[in-house]
């Protein structure tokens, strides 16, 4: 069962300094309204923990199945400490949605068994566009900072 709390609250004394750490960020232009506030929220944690901005590469794809090809490649030719994937995909009435969401789910999986890097699953699988802006920034925090938090720890790992 979900939790039914602010996700982004966090004891900032149990995050690792980040300021001498790079990330790669991979966030899908589909659902462009959630997606930016997920990597807004991204950002601004990576920053709070002193990732400099320069350290910070974004880079954008369609949509959330293309996240699995843009983490891959941040992966070979980056440098990074972690990657982080930001999508979101809000069921419809076809198995589309399945489609994606578990074929994202298993690319990245596979990318965090192979690669020497650890990789972020940042992505929104909700059922309305409330429930998205919700995880988005919204009564249950954001995802994105989430992410961060994440990819710093797993980069001290």
């Amino acid at each position: 069962m979900a939790t039914l709390r602010n996700l982004s609250e966090y004891d900032f004394s149990k995050v690792p300094d980040a300021s001498n750490m790079c990330f790669g960020i991979v966030v899908a232009e589909q659902n462009a309204e959630i997606t930016g506030a997920l990597l807004e929220g991204c950002v601004s944690t990576l920053e709070e923990h002193g990732t400099l901005p320069e350290n910070i590469h974004v880079k954008t794809v369609p949509g959330s199945f293309e996240l699995i090809y843009g983490a891959h490649q941040m992966c070979l030719n980056g440098g990074y400490d972690a990657v982080i994937i930001l999508g979101c995909v809000i069921k419809g009435e076809t198995p589309h949605f399945d489609n994606v969401c578990q074929g994202v789910t298993y690319g990245i999986a596979r990318l965090n068994a192979k690669s020497e890097i650890p990789v972020i699953y940042g992505l929104l699988t909700t059922n309305d566009l409330q429930q998205a802006h919700e995880r988005a920034g919204g009564s249950h925090g954001n995802k994105g900072s989430d992410c961060a938090v994440l990819a710093i720890k797993m980069a001290k790992f």
